[in-house]
């Protein structure tokens, strides 16, 4: 569904449990013309148990945004023109701003409200030193050397500086940390600091692992020897750093429901997470879809990306009944009459299948190139014939092929020239296997 300028929108947060509202401010040709356009979006201040009356419609303003470094900020951004099924229309007004904007996202609002939100609850005078420091850059004298003031990040090298961590509560803009080793005291002060949103621990060495009084929005983690995980109620992005071990037990608010996790190789399989949101599987070479239907059946979003990987049982999908969107990349194995239908996946917002067998990717595009006209934001490209991916599987360069940046020529002759080094090391391991028979006969 096409917007028009002016329209309101209105759609269901479940993680706040109330309707949230954007205006379409403008449209946006690019440079594939009127039939590929962007649409300027901008979040409004309401919020409601239901969708709103006319007077509540005609009193709506931009919401205004000053969490952790926005600064009475509007959510303004282009997304693609393209209405996602779920967002209602209730309304059309002038628009409330008319300012252009650069910035580039996708339809999801109510993110702002809910960050905003949570800021309102961070206790007023650390979100007063906080506002204050950010625009300090004057340097303070920490462990080994010196920090700025605003600073909102530190690293391990300057964590193995300090003497007692809590030596960061001078940093009232911290709001990343980055540990690679056990620190005693540094969960206790990421607890203690509510400011803190982002926590990234790698050898940890620690076999459970408890954040359940931070306020993290984002955790990532070393999975080696984590056998259990507590999990704060706010937290929305949970990534894993190695493989995970298939005793792994996650213990989460509300069984994952607002968690996004991002796994490389494998999944967690029946760790816990029965009501997952969204599932990101990176450097994929082998998955059976079924397991991970069986263990996340409350899925909204899916996202492969191959290594390049196969497939199997792509068809369970269908038992995805609340699956919003589903990409790949790289990944293989699978038929396009193996792919479930329109009908099967009716809540789809969005499918992008990026370098996918030939046939597949045309079934699937002809299968779903209806679906467009009703707000499914469809892309199937890079279609593999089996050729290709006998030349190319094993081939770094492979997937320059489309990349922006990279002309179609150069992506092109940085595949053929490794080929031609590989052939030319076959042509060597030969010779030298020849030799050493020589002399082997002599």
């Amino acid at each position: 569904m096409k917007p028009n300028i002016g329209d309101i929108y209105c759609v269901y947060v479940e993680r706040i449990s109330q309707f949230t509202a954007c205006q379409v401010t403008m449209l946006k040709d690019t440079d594939s013309g009127k039939k590929s356009q962007l649409a300027a979006i901008l979040e409004l201040d309401w919020t409601g148990d239901k969708l709103p009356d006319e007077a509540e419609l005609l009193n709506m303003k931009p919401l205004v945004c000053d969490f952790y470094f926005w600064n009475d900020k509007l959510d303004h951004c282009l997304v693609d023109a393209n209405v996602p099924p779920h967002y209602i229309l209730v309304g059309n007004l002038p628009p409330l701003v008319t300012e252009e904007t650069n910035s580039y996202s996708g339809w999801h609002i109510g993110g702002s409200t809910r960050r905003q939100r949570r800021w309102s609850l961070i206790d007023e005078d650390r979100r007063q030193r906080f506002k204050e420091a950010a625009k300090d850059n004057s340097l303070i004298e920490m462990g080994q050397g010196n920090k700025s003031l605003s600073t909102n990040k530190v690293d391990d090298d300057f964590l193995q500086s300090l003497e007692d961590l809590f030596e960061l509560e001078k940093l009232p803009c911290l709001t990343q940390i980055h540990a690679n080793g056990p620190y005693e005291s540094l969960l206790p002060f990421v607890i203690s600091n509510p400011i803190i949103n982002q926590l990234h621990l790698t050898n940890h060495g620690y076999a459970s692992v408890d954040v359940r009084e931070s306020n993290l929005e984002t955790l990532i983690i070393d999975a080696e020897g984590l056998g259990e995980l507590f999990l704060n109620e706010g937290l929305a992005e949970l990534s894993f750093v190695g493989v995970l071990s298939p005793d792994l037990i996650i213990h989460a608010h509300n069984e994952g429901s607002w968690i996004t996790a991002n796994c490389s190789s494998n999944a967690p399989i029946s760790c816990g997470l029965n009501r997952l949101r969204c599932l990101h599987l990176r450097s994929v070479t082998e998955l059976d879809l079924q397991p991970i239907v069986q263990s996340f059946p409350e899925l909204r979003e899916l996202r492969i990306w191959g290594k390049p990987g196969t497939v199997s049982n792509i068809h369970s999908l269908e038992k995805l009944a609340r699956l919003q969107g589903f990409s790949t990349y790289d990944m293989f194995g699978f038929a396009g009459n193996q792919f479930p239908g329109p009908d099967q996946m009716s809540n789809l917002s969005w499918l992008w299948m990026t370098s996918l067998p030939a046939e597949a990717a045309q079934f699937i595009k002809a299968n779903y190139k209806k679906e467009v006209v009703k707000g499914l934001d469809l892309s199937i490209s890079k279609p593999r014939k089996p050729e290709w991916l006998a030349e190319n599987v094993s081939n770094p360069f492979r997937d320059w092929d489309g990349r922006d940046n990279i002309t179609p020529a150069n992506a092109k002759k940085a595949v053929q020239l490794y080929k031609k080094m590989i052939a030319s090391i076959h042509t060597m391991e030969e010779q030298r296997k020849e030799g050493i028979e020589v002399v082997n006969g002599c």
